[in-house]
Protein backbone atom coordinates (compact mmCIF):
# COMPACT_ATOMS: atom_id res chain seq x y z
CA UNK A 1 0.00 0.00 0.00
CA UNK A 2 1.25 3.72 -0.08
CA UNK A 3 3.59 4.71 2.35
CA UNK A 4 1.73 8.49 2.28
CA UNK A 5 -1.52 6.64 3.71
CA UNK A 6 -0.09 5.38 6.67
CA UNK A 7 -0.04 7.62 9.97
CA UNK A 8 2.81 7.05 12.05
CA UNK A 9 1.89 8.78 15.04
CA UNK A 10 1.24 7.32 18.57
CA UNK A 11 4.32 4.66 19.12
CA UNK A 12 5.33 3.18 21.91
CA UNK A 13 8.74 4.89 21.06
CA UNK A 14 9.02 7.82 23.26
CA UNK A 15 11.92 8.98 21.29
CA UNK A 16 11.31 7.97 17.63
CA UNK A 17 12.95 6.10 15.75
CA UNK A 18 16.53 4.87 15.58
CA UNK A 19 18.92 6.56 13.03
CA UNK A 20 21.24 4.24 13.20
CA UNK A 21 19.24 1.30 12.69
CA UNK A 22 16.88 2.78 10.19
CA UNK A 23 20.50 3.21 8.39
CA UNK A 24 21.24 -0.97 8.97
CA UNK A 25 17.87 -1.34 7.55
CA UNK A 26 17.92 0.30 4.72
CA UNK A 27 21.14 -1.32 3.48
CA UNK A 28 19.98 -5.10 4.15
CA UNK A 29 19.52 -7.18 0.93
CA UNK A 30 17.12 -9.39 2.10
CA UNK A 31 12.97 -8.83 2.18
CA UNK A 32 12.11 -7.17 5.27
CA UNK A 33 8.62 -8.55 7.35
CA UNK A 34 5.54 -6.50 6.48
CA UNK A 35 5.09 -3.56 8.78
CA UNK A 36 1.56 -4.39 11.19
CA UNK A 37 -1.26 -1.48 10.29
CA UNK A 38 -4.53 -0.72 12.36
CA UNK A 39 -7.19 -0.78 9.95
CA UNK A 40 -9.71 1.44 11.21
CA UNK A 41 -7.16 4.12 11.42
CA UNK A 42 -4.41 3.29 9.32
CA UNK A 43 -1.75 3.64 12.16
CA UNK A 44 1.13 1.67 12.21
CA UNK A 45 1.30 -0.57 14.88
CA UNK A 46 4.80 -2.13 13.96
CA UNK A 47 7.61 -1.60 11.67
CA UNK A 48 8.65 2.51 12.30
CA UNK A 49 12.45 1.41 11.59
CA UNK A 50 11.00 -0.81 8.39
CA UNK A 51 8.99 1.73 7.46
CA UNK A 52 11.75 4.70 7.26
CA UNK A 53 14.34 2.25 5.82
CA UNK A 54 12.06 2.09 2.81
CA UNK A 55 11.28 5.77 2.24
CA UNK A 56 15.53 5.87 2.88
CA UNK A 57 15.39 3.47 -0.16
CA UNK A 58 13.07 5.57 -1.86
CA UNK A 59 10.50 3.35 -2.02
CA UNK A 60 6.82 5.00 -1.78
CA UNK A 61 4.64 1.63 -1.67
CA UNK A 62 5.57 -1.20 1.32
CA UNK A 63 4.02 -4.63 2.31
CA UNK A 64 1.09 -4.46 5.20
CA UNK A 65 -0.33 -6.99 7.64
CA UNK A 66 -3.70 -5.53 8.87
CA UNK A 67 -5.25 -5.96 12.34
CA UNK A 68 -8.35 -5.13 13.98
CA UNK A 69 -9.84 -3.93 17.00
CA UNK A 70 -9.40 -0.73 19.47
CA UNK A 71 -7.08 1.77 19.59
CA UNK A 72 -6.11 0.73 23.17
CA UNK A 73 -6.13 -2.99 22.19
CA UNK A 74 -3.46 -2.04 19.05
CA UNK A 75 -1.57 0.38 21.37
CA UNK A 76 -0.98 -2.39 23.47
CA UNK A 77 -0.14 -4.90 20.91
CA UNK A 78 2.33 -2.08 19.35
CA UNK A 79 4.38 -2.72 22.58
CA UNK A 80 4.31 -6.38 22.68
CA UNK A 81 5.37 -7.33 18.94
CA UNK A 82 8.17 -4.43 19.87
CA UNK A 83 9.31 -6.66 22.88
CA UNK A 84 8.85 -9.76 20.81
CA UNK A 85 11.64 -8.43 18.06
CA UNK A 86 13.53 -5.76 16.24
CA UNK A 87 15.07 -3.17 18.75
CA UNK A 88 13.68 -3.37 22.19
CA UNK A 89 11.86 -0.73 23.91
CA UNK A 90 14.08 1.39 26.58
CA UNK A 91 13.09 1.57 29.95
CA UNK A 92 11.17 5.08 29.30
CA UNK A 93 9.44 3.53 26.31
CA UNK A 94 7.86 0.91 28.42
CA UNK A 95 7.22 3.05 31.80
CA UNK A 96 5.29 5.32 29.51
CA UNK A 97 3.46 2.20 27.95
CA UNK A 98 2.78 0.81 31.20
CA UNK A 99 1.29 4.38 32.68
CA UNK A 100 -1.07 4.63 29.51
CA UNK A 101 -2.14 1.00 29.76
CA UNK A 102 -3.18 1.34 33.42
CA UNK A 103 -5.15 4.06 32.30
CA UNK A 104 -6.93 2.34 29.50
CA UNK A 105 -6.96 -1.50 31.17
CA UNK A 106 -7.39 -0.27 34.79
CA UNK A 107 -8.71 -3.68 35.53
CA UNK A 108 -5.66 -5.70 34.07
CA UNK A 109 -3.44 -6.77 36.75
CA UNK A 110 0.11 -5.87 37.76
CA UNK A 111 1.61 -8.97 36.35
CA UNK A 112 -0.22 -8.70 33.51
CA UNK A 113 0.47 -5.42 33.06
CA UNK A 114 4.08 -6.22 33.51
CA UNK A 115 4.31 -9.30 31.11
CA UNK A 116 3.48 -6.71 27.64
CA UNK A 117 6.09 -4.12 29.17
CA UNK A 118 8.49 -6.11 30.01
CA UNK A 119 8.70 -4.02 33.37
CA UNK A 120 8.72 -5.79 36.70
CA UNK A 121 5.22 -6.04 39.06
CA UNK A 122 6.30 -4.51 41.36
CA UNK A 123 7.17 -1.54 39.60
CA UNK A 124 3.69 -1.70 37.24
CA UNK A 125 2.22 -1.72 41.03
CA UNK A 126 4.55 1.58 42.00
CA UNK A 127 3.12 3.28 38.51
CA UNK A 128 -0.67 2.45 39.46
CA UNK A 129 -0.15 3.96 43.13
CA UNK A 130 1.24 7.22 41.29
CA UNK A 131 -1.66 7.31 39.37
CA UNK A 132 -5.04 9.58 39.84
CA UNK A 133 -6.78 7.54 37.55
CA UNK A 134 -9.75 5.93 38.94
CA UNK A 135 -8.62 2.41 38.26
CA UNK A 136 -6.96 1.99 41.81
CA UNK A 137 -10.45 2.32 42.75
CA UNK A 138 -11.38 -1.09 41.26
CA UNK A 139 -12.07 -4.28 43.58
CA UNK A 140 -11.03 -6.50 41.24
CA UNK A 141 -8.77 -7.17 38.11
CA UNK A 142 -8.05 -9.04 35.44
CA UNK A 143 -4.72 -11.57 35.51
CA UNK A 144 -2.57 -13.15 32.47
CA UNK A 145 -4.82 -15.87 32.30
CA UNK A 146 -7.90 -13.75 31.69
CA UNK A 147 -9.37 -14.76 34.88
CA UNK A 148 -11.28 -11.87 37.39
CA UNK A 149 -9.28 -12.03 41.13
CA UNK A 150 -10.08 -9.19 44.20
CA UNK A 151 -7.37 -6.80 44.54
CA UNK A 152 -7.27 -7.54 47.94
CA UNK A 153 -8.48 -11.31 49.02
CA UNK A 154 -9.32 -10.53 52.79
CA UNK A 155 -12.89 -11.17 51.99
CA UNK A 156 -12.15 -14.08 50.11
CA UNK A 157 -9.57 -15.55 52.73
CA UNK A 158 -12.74 -15.23 55.12
CA UNK A 159 -15.30 -16.73 53.54
CA UNK A 160 -12.71 -19.84 52.42
CA UNK A 161 -11.95 -19.56 56.25
CA UNK A 162 -16.12 -20.27 56.77
CA UNK A 163 -16.02 -23.20 54.30
CA UNK A 164 -13.15 -24.89 55.68
CA UNK A 165 -14.61 -24.51 59.21
CA UNK A 166 -18.15 -25.62 57.95
CA UNK A 167 -17.09 -28.84 55.54
CA UNK A 168 -13.42 -29.70 56.88
CA UNK A 169 -13.29 -32.32 53.61
CA UNK A 170 -13.84 -29.78 51.16
CA UNK A 171 -11.88 -29.90 48.02
CA UNK A 172 -9.52 -26.85 47.71
CA UNK A 173 -11.16 -26.76 43.78
CA UNK A 174 -14.61 -26.58 45.54
CA UNK A 175 -13.16 -23.73 47.81
CA UNK A 176 -11.60 -21.66 45.65
CA UNK A 177 -14.85 -22.03 43.39
CA UNK A 178 -17.08 -20.33 46.38
CA UNK A 179 -14.99 -18.32 48.00
CA UNK A 180 -13.70 -16.90 44.69
CA UNK A 181 -9.78 -17.29 44.56
CA UNK A 182 -7.32 -18.99 43.94
CA UNK A 183 -6.35 -22.91 44.13
CA UNK A 184 -2.78 -21.37 45.97
CA UNK A 185 -4.58 -19.31 48.32
CA UNK A 186 -7.32 -21.69 49.18
CA UNK A 187 -4.17 -24.26 50.22
CA UNK A 188 -2.61 -21.29 52.34
CA UNK A 189 -5.64 -21.14 54.14
CA UNK A 190 -6.44 -24.23 55.01
CA UNK A 191 -2.59 -24.32 56.07
CA UNK A 192 -3.34 -21.40 58.56
CA UNK A 193 -6.42 -22.71 59.71
CA UNK A 194 -4.50 -26.08 60.55
CA UNK A 195 -2.26 -24.05 62.69
CA UNK A 196 -4.59 -22.03 64.33
CA UNK A 197 -3.78 -18.83 62.80
CA UNK A 198 -6.07 -16.12 61.21
CA UNK A 199 -7.20 -17.17 57.48
CA UNK A 200 -6.73 -12.90 56.28
CA UNK A 201 -2.58 -12.55 57.13
CA UNK A 202 -2.16 -9.50 59.16
CA UNK A 203 -0.72 -7.72 56.33
CA UNK A 204 -3.92 -7.99 54.11
CA UNK A 205 -5.62 -6.17 57.25
CA UNK A 206 -4.01 -3.47 56.80
CA UNK A 207 -4.39 -2.98 53.38
CA UNK A 208 -8.20 -3.50 53.90
CA UNK A 209 -8.14 -0.75 56.64
CA UNK A 210 -7.37 1.78 53.96
CA UNK A 211 -4.04 0.78 52.11
CA UNK A 212 -1.81 1.21 55.36
CA UNK A 213 1.10 -0.92 53.86
CA UNK A 214 0.98 0.89 50.62
CA UNK A 215 1.52 4.10 52.45
CA UNK A 216 4.14 2.86 54.49
CA UNK A 217 6.17 2.14 51.42
CA UNK A 218 5.48 5.14 50.04
CA UNK A 219 6.79 6.82 52.93
CA UNK A 220 9.91 4.34 52.75
CA UNK A 221 10.62 5.20 49.57
CA UNK A 222 10.63 9.18 50.20
CA UNK A 223 13.41 8.20 53.20
CA UNK A 224 11.00 8.56 55.71
CA UNK A 225 11.73 7.03 59.16
CA UNK A 226 10.51 3.56 59.68
CA UNK A 227 11.78 1.25 61.75
CA UNK A 228 10.81 0.16 65.35
CA UNK A 229 13.36 1.28 67.94
CA UNK A 230 14.83 -1.41 69.77
CA UNK A 231 17.46 -1.19 72.03
CA UNK A 232 18.41 2.09 71.05
CA UNK A 233 18.66 1.24 67.68
CA UNK A 234 16.46 1.87 64.60
CA UNK A 235 15.50 -1.79 62.98
CA UNK A 236 16.16 -2.15 59.12
CA UNK A 237 12.91 -3.05 56.98
CA UNK A 238 14.00 -5.81 54.65
CA UNK A 239 13.29 -3.39 51.57
CA UNK A 240 16.28 -1.44 53.20
CA UNK A 241 19.25 -4.12 53.04
CA UNK A 242 20.97 -4.18 49.87
CA UNK A 243 20.59 -7.45 47.54
CA UNK A 244 24.74 -8.31 48.26
CA UNK A 245 23.96 -7.99 52.02
CA UNK A 246 20.67 -10.10 52.06
CA UNK A 247 22.97 -12.55 49.45
CA UNK A 248 25.63 -12.88 51.97
CA UNK A 249 23.33 -14.05 54.82
CA UNK A 250 21.35 -16.83 52.76
CA UNK A 251 24.75 -18.26 52.34
CA UNK A 252 25.42 -18.52 55.86
CA UNK A 253 22.02 -20.13 56.49
CA UNK A 254 22.85 -24.10 57.19
CA UNK A 255 19.25 -25.23 56.18
CA UNK A 256 20.28 -23.75 52.57
CA UNK A 257 24.18 -24.77 52.69
CA UNK A 258 23.87 -28.36 53.22
CA UNK A 259 21.34 -29.58 50.67
CA UNK A 260 22.02 -30.15 47.48
CA UNK A 261 18.76 -28.26 46.15
CA UNK A 262 19.65 -25.56 48.70
CA UNK A 263 23.35 -25.07 47.15
CA UNK A 264 21.96 -25.29 44.00
CA UNK A 265 19.30 -22.15 44.90
CA UNK A 266 22.59 -20.27 46.22
CA UNK A 267 24.50 -20.71 42.95
CA UNK A 268 21.64 -19.50 40.50
CA UNK A 269 20.87 -16.71 42.58
CA UNK A 270 24.31 -15.97 43.09
CA UNK A 271 24.64 -14.93 38.86
CA UNK A 272 22.34 -12.50 40.08
CA UNK A 273 23.79 -10.47 42.87
CA UNK A 274 25.77 -8.17 40.40
CA UNK A 275 26.26 -4.69 41.38
CA UNK A 276 24.87 -2.04 38.45
CA UNK A 277 28.79 -1.87 36.53
CA UNK A 278 28.53 -5.80 36.01
CA UNK A 279 25.21 -5.54 34.20
CA UNK A 280 25.98 -2.60 32.52
CA UNK A 281 29.54 -4.95 31.26
CA UNK A 282 27.26 -7.61 30.06
CA UNK A 283 25.16 -5.07 28.20
CA UNK A 284 28.03 -4.24 26.17
CA UNK A 285 28.78 -7.99 25.21
CA UNK A 286 25.96 -8.20 23.17
CA UNK A 287 25.97 -7.67 19.54
CA UNK A 288 23.15 -5.09 18.01
CA UNK A 289 22.08 -8.15 16.17
CA UNK A 290 21.56 -10.30 19.19
CA UNK A 291 19.58 -7.58 21.25
CA UNK A 292 16.36 -9.03 20.65
CA UNK A 293 16.65 -12.30 21.24
CA UNK A 294 19.09 -11.46 24.63
CA UNK A 295 16.36 -9.58 25.91
CA UNK A 296 13.52 -11.67 25.08
CA UNK A 297 15.20 -14.88 26.81
CA UNK A 298 16.43 -12.01 29.88
CA UNK A 299 12.47 -11.60 30.20
CA UNK A 300 11.88 -15.46 30.25
CA UNK A 301 14.21 -16.06 32.77
CA UNK A 302 12.83 -13.22 34.99
CA UNK A 303 9.25 -15.11 34.76
CA UNK A 304 10.01 -18.19 35.62
CA UNK A 305 11.83 -16.48 38.75
CA UNK A 306 8.72 -14.42 39.54
CA UNK A 307 6.62 -17.76 39.26
CA UNK A 308 9.09 -19.39 41.38
CA UNK A 309 8.63 -16.38 44.15
CA UNK A 310 5.16 -16.70 43.90
CA UNK A 311 4.73 -20.41 44.73
CA UNK A 312 6.93 -19.46 47.72
CA UNK A 313 5.06 -16.44 48.99
CA UNK A 314 2.08 -18.74 48.74
CA UNK A 315 3.55 -21.74 50.55
CA UNK A 316 3.36 -23.84 47.38
CA UNK A 317 5.79 -24.43 44.99
CA UNK A 318 6.70 -24.72 41.15
CA UNK A 319 4.87 -27.19 38.98
CA UNK A 320 5.45 -27.27 35.49
CA UNK A 321 6.57 -23.37 35.41
CA UNK A 322 3.36 -22.58 37.17
CA UNK A 323 3.08 -21.58 41.22
CA UNK A 324 0.99 -24.35 42.81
Amino acid sequence: MPIASLVTSDSPRVAGEDVEHVEVLAQTEKPLPPVVVHRPTMRLVDGLHRLQAAVRRGEDRIEVRYVEGSTEDAFILAVQLNAEHGMPLSRRDRVAAAERIIGSHPHWSDRRIAEVTGLAPTTVSALRRRSTDQGDQLNARTGRDGRSRPVNSAAGRQRAGQIIAERPNASLREIAHEAGIALATARDVRLRVRDGKDPVPPKLHEVAKGGALADRRTARGRGEANGAERGGRTRLEPAEISDAERFVNLRKDPSLRFSEAGRALLQLLSTNALDDEKWRWLVSAVPEHRHADIARAARRCGERWLTFADGLEHGGGVRRGRAV
